[in-house]
């Protein structure tokens, strides 16, 4: 009878044995651990020439993945099938897949703008409810390189900077989508801007338009500033969903004020966690689009980004990749921020230390 510690634990061997018979009886696959006695790696094709001594000291050690076991009350994983399911965007009667929308303008051609729509995935792109922006000098209409049966539209009063202007760019809108049997008819991006320079929304008209469109039986899809309380108000007016900018419109500079956009996230979704809030305006690159998703946003509103890009038909492809990958993100949940370092890998499990 023999005493020996493996991994730490005192055992008491009724026989002499070899280390190939401890691992036998132990259950374990020798091609999947490594050991050691005494300090010495024994190879694995001489367990069975190994025998153990009284007071020998064995360490059996095997592979493990990094960082401790999560926490008990941790859910089981999901599939892979499952883990990236998600519940679509719902905004008033519609329902769609992608989260990406994406608009139509400051492409170099039609051609591009439809090759780039098709690359980003999105099942809704914008327009703007103007002549130059329906017909070009070459008297062919955007509504030729859409693809009707697949997109639906959302008309945009861009450009509007009143009140009366914009409610009167929805109606027409209203009409000419209206006319063509597209969903789109139903709703309204709606922009009331403040002034030409900035871009920003008047947040007096854009209230009153929203009260006037509601009325009217739109679904409202409202931009705003990252004012929360302008954000709570506008919902409160009746609007389907609402879309604070990032940051000015065309400016590329990403989400300038996130701790905002969480403060709309909050008081919107307050007892009504499925309201959709979309970022609109401001997005430059990929990431952008990734970090307004990780905050919890449920779409994000692009244009410049992808037509004014070096090559917009790569970045339709990025953008389309950072809104799933920031919306998987989410709703996988990140770790929490640290001041110090925690180990990857477990403390626990650890071959003995060399005593000194």
């Amino acid at each position: 009878m023999i005493d020996i510690t493996v991994n730490g634990e005192q055992r008491r061997l009724a026989e002499t044995k070899t280390v190939a018979d401890l691992v036998a009886s132990l259950g374990l696959h020798p091609r999947r651990i490594a050991v050691e006695v005494n300090r010495e790696v024994v190879p694995s094709h001489r367990l069975a020439e190994q025998w153990l001594r009284d007071g020998d000291a064995v360490e059996i050690v095997t592979l493990v993945g990094g960082g401790s076991n999560p926490p008990a009350s941790a859910g089981a994983a999901a599939s892979a099938e499952d883990a990236a399911a998600d519940r679509p965007l719902v905004i008033g009667p519609f329902r769609f897949t992608s989260r990406l929308i994406t608009g139509t303008g400051k492409y170099a051609s039609y051609d591009l703008m439809r090759a780039c729509l098709e690359a980003s995935g999105c099942e809704v792109t914008t327009v703007a409810v103007r002549r130059e922006r329906l017909v070009d000098r070459q008297g062919r209409s955007l509504l030729d390189f859409l693809d009707l049966k697949k997109l639906t539209i959302l008309p945009n009063t861009a450009g509007c900077f009143s009140a009366e202007d914009a409610i009167r760019h929805a109606r027409l809108a209203r009409e000419l989508l209206g006319n063509l049997g597209n969903p789109g008819a139903a709703w309204v991006k709606l922009e009331c801007l403040g002034d030409p320079k900035t871009l920003l929304p008047d947040p007096i008209d854009t209230l009153k338009a929203t009260e006037q469109l509601v009325k009217e039986g739109f679904v409202v899809l409202v931009y705003t500033t990252d004012d929360p309380i302008l954000a709570r108000r506008l919902k409160q007016a009746g609007a389907a969903s609402v879309m604070p900018a990032g940051s000015p419109i065309g400016s590329g500079q990403g989400v300038l004020n996130p701790n905002n956009i969480r403060i709309i996230l909050e008081y919107l979704k307050d007892g009504d966690p499925e309201y959709p809030v979309i970022v609109d305006a401001g997005v430059g690159a990929a990431s952008d689009v990734s970090a307004a998703m990780e905050l919890g946003c449920d779409g994000v509103l692009l244009n410049t980004a992808i037509a004014q890009a070096q090559d917009p038909l790569r970045m339709a492809h990025a953008m389309r990749h950072a809104c799933a990958a920031g919306r998987l993100s989410y709703l996988a949940g990140r770790i929490p921020k640290r001041l110090y370092a925690q180990a990857s890998s477990p403390m626990e499990g650890r071959i003995a230390p060399a005593v000194v």
